[in-house]
């Protein structure tokens, strides 16, 4: 049974140690006080304690009590959530103190979707690169829901996609940059791609490489192919990785759905070709999405001030 709510302690959160905060990850990962103890190397008694010290500092109960071991209440889901991303600040704050100390800038995380990821996120790190080398730049590349989702819980200081779930948005800012119009890409020398004139049917006999089904691209491609009374293709791979997908083209019939950007040095090297055919499958714009109110370390304000001067001279008729 839930313990009650005592509303009296609710002044006292700041409280809350580093070593609550680490038992509270230990036992939404193994949902059981005394296998929690066991990983934070204390007793079941000690752990027992921490948590009831929990509980009264914020007056909810955290978690429900079973006989297969604990479960977080949703009180508990929002502080699992949040003391996930403090302690992940705190090991960031470490490794940028040392890289102070030590003379360097620290270092930057970035997500990317595909498109920039090919163009705009490579040519800003080489700017930062060339002014400030000592700078470690982590990249990422995926598709925006995660990559968010990663950005709230400080595993990504930038992400350069979209913000998919509204709920998010009051947690981050986004400045648009551009939008992302897809086309049908090919292997050069594919049948399709010597035609002067297609249709949406004409693509129905050859198979697919798709992104995984949870991918709003996936969705749209679907919808596409639906509202022009087709059957999508059985012969499907599904993929999210660039170069997967690139290799696959070169060496087979499939086709797959691209922004011209993304693959335009391949198309330039006469081993990719895009349709001429108005695929009618474009995304929101992309941008930069930042956590609202929080403050980047320097390498990361570094990063950012040289995506937005890269992403000017990219997208002239973008959000900038």
């Amino acid at each position: 049974m839930a313990k009650p709510i005592n509303h009296a302690h609710w002044s006292n959160p700041s409280r809350l140690k580093t070593r609550h905060l680490l038992l509270l990850m230990h036992l939404d990962e193994q949902g059981s006080v005394l296998r929690a103890a066991e990983a934070a190397r204390m007793t079941q008694p000690a752990a027992s304690k921490l948590l009831a010290e929990m509980e009264g500092l914020l007056g909810v109960p955290l978690f429900e009590r079973h006989a297969r071991g604990v479960a977080p209440t949703w009180y508990g889901q929002v502080l699992i959530r949040r003391a996930r991303s403090a302690l992940l600040e705190i090991g960031r704050a470490q490794e940028e103190i040392a890289a102070l100390r030590d003379g360097r800038m620290g270092q930057a995380s970035i997500g990317t979707v595909v498109n920039p990821g090919t163009n705009l996120v490579p040519q800003a790190v080489a700017a930062v690169k060339r002014q400030h080398p000592d700078i470690l730049v982590r990249i990422e590349m995926d598709y925006s829901r995660p990559l968010v989702a990663k950005l709230l819980d400080g595993q990504l200081d930038l992400v350069i996609g979209r913000i998919m779930d509204p709920e998010d948005g009051a947690e981050l800012v986004f400045e648009p940059l551009a939008d992302e119009p897809h086309s049908v890409v090919v292997r050069a020398g594919h049948p399709l791609a010597a035609r002067a004139a297609l249709s949406h049917a004409d693509l129905e006999e050859y198979g697919w490489i798709l992104p995984p089904p949870d991918s709003v691209l996936r969705a749209r491609l679907e919808t596409m192919f639906l509202e022009r009374g087709l059957v999508g293709s059985r012969n499907t791979v599904e993929t999210s990785s660039l170069p997967v997908t690139i290799n696959l083209l070169r060496s087979s019939d499939l086709l797959t759905a691209l922004p011209v950007e993304a693959v335009a040095p391949y198309v330039q090297a006469q081993q990719l070709a895009v349709l001429p055919l108005e695929l009618g499958v474009s995304m929101e714009s992309f941008g930069i999405v930042r956590r609202r109110g929080h403050q980047l370390s320097p390498a990361a304000e570094k990063m950012l001030e040289a995506l937005r001067a890269t992403a000017r001279e990219l997208y002239p008729a973008g959000g900038h």
